[in-house]
């Protein structure tokens, strides 16, 4: 079992490459929930996430052969990347399998960390299998992504700054994939304080950890599917679901649009970019999947923040549409000259904002003499945008909200 030692073992190897990442209480977030809210500001660690902590730990291990051998792993991205530069660091050669559909972002900048890049599989568990086969050819370490003691130990160290910067702390709130993160993190904030309460976060498209807690054994999952690419697994390791299991006392889900949500408000609120791993313990504490009191002193880990652009477009969209600030409608009208301007004057008279319209008389959906009208709308809010529907319904106009 992983115990604080390791942790603070760790943390003497590992200090001179990994950044000391602060911790920011919000005053916005804090008056949103009613709770104490101090952010974990991961998303600032070298290579953009936690993951190189735990990989600069397991590369100090390796013996000398080891070294010389080189290591080959398997990641979805951030993990990749931390790999890469812990190795490049220690002037070891590593092969960093990838899924075929890992964002653009994370292959190129595990590339320029140093990383041999491979991309094979689907997801993250098909990717680690062909990776575990490049092990065994060529033999390469395998660093585990979180199924490792010196891993879990790494990542651990952020619960020790956790302790250091927010002695008050009464919970904290994690990620769960893998579930190295949290196994660590759990071990280190609890052997500083029983009473601290650890709460699990799991995207509802890959709660694997929810479900294997609930049976008492690993429960693995057939697919994934979640914007939270770093968290997306189909299993918990075997390793964190000892610790998860002795020392965390919660684990919650949250839905795609939950995560968008905390994504968008954490760029606009505390102006920090985070990816959706890294949303997903703010989200739980936004969308109430737990239940803390008035005043609780919580710390969300925000554990990633790389983001891929074309991503982070549909996820901030998807986040102005839950928060009712964003509306795209459909309406079809007679196709005379003003009809397009009749209804432009009910939205500015409302005060609707139009970000991009489209106006086609060509459509096989409605008759020669109508166009098809679809508009995308700068809103503010879900009262307002009732108040939109209903004059322009009122007016005569049969509308579809798109979304």
């Amino acid at each position: 079992m992983l115990e604080v030692a390791d942790i603070e073992a760790a943390r003497d190897r590992i200090m001179s490459v990994v950044r000391r990442t602060p911790m920011q209480r919000s005053p916005t977030f804090s008056s949103m929930t009613g709770a104490d809210i101090h952010l974990k500001l991961e998303n600032t660690q070298r290579t953009g996430a936690f993951k190189i902590r735990g990989a600069t730990n397991r590369i100090a291990t390796l013996s000398a052969d080891e070294q010389a051998a080189g290591v080959v792993t398997a990641s979805a991205g951030n993990h990749a990347q931390g790999v890469a530069l812990a190795a490049s660091r220690a002037g070891v050669d590593a092969t960093i399998v990838m899924p075929e559909q890992a964002p653009v972002s994370k292959i190129e900048a595990t590339e320029r960390y140093g990383g041999d890049t491979v991309l094979q599989g689907t997801d993250y568990d098909e990717a680690q299998a062909y990776a575990h086969q490049l092990a065994e050819e060529s033999g390469q370490t395998y660093v585990h992504a979180f199924d490792d003691k010196a891993v879990m130990a790494g990542q651990g160290t952020i619960g020790l700054e956790i302790i250091e910067d927010c002695p008050d702390v009464e919970t904290v709130v994690v990620p769960i994939g893998g579930g190295g993160l949290i196994a660590g993190i759990a071990t280190a904030v609890t052997a500083h304080n029983p009473d601290i309460r650890v709460i699990g976060v799991q995207a509802e498209g890959a709660a694997s950890a929810r479900k294997s807690l609930a049976s008492g054994s690993i429960h693995k999952l057939e697919t994934v599917n979640t914007i939270a690419d770093g968290i997306a697994t189909r299993r918990i390791g075997d390793r964190p679901f000892a610790v998860i299991d002795d020392r965390v006392d919660d684990v919650v889900t949250v839905t795609d649009d939950e995560i968008a949500v905390a994504v968008t408000y954490i760029l606009e609120r505390s102006k920090t970019l985070v990816e959706g791993a890294g949303a997903v313990a703010m989200a739980a504490v936004l969308a109430d999947a737990f239940d803390y009191s008035n005043d609780e002193t919580i710390v969300p880990a925000l554990c990633g923040g790389n983001i891929d652009m074309n991503r982070l477009t549909t996820v901030l969209i998807r986040g102005l549409v839950e928060t009712g600030r964003y509306l795209r409608i459909r309406t079809v009208l007679e196709d005379y000259p003003g009809a397009l301007e009749e209804l432009v004057a009910i939205l500015a008279d409302y005060q609707a904002n139009i970000y991009a319209i489209q106006h086609d008389r060509t459509s096989r959906t409605v008759e020669m003499n109508e166009a098809d009208v679809e508009i995308d709308l700068e809103t503010r809010g879900h009262d307002h945008i009732d108040t939109i529907l209903s004059a322009l319904r009122e007016s005569g106009y049969t509308v579809e909200v798109l979304v």
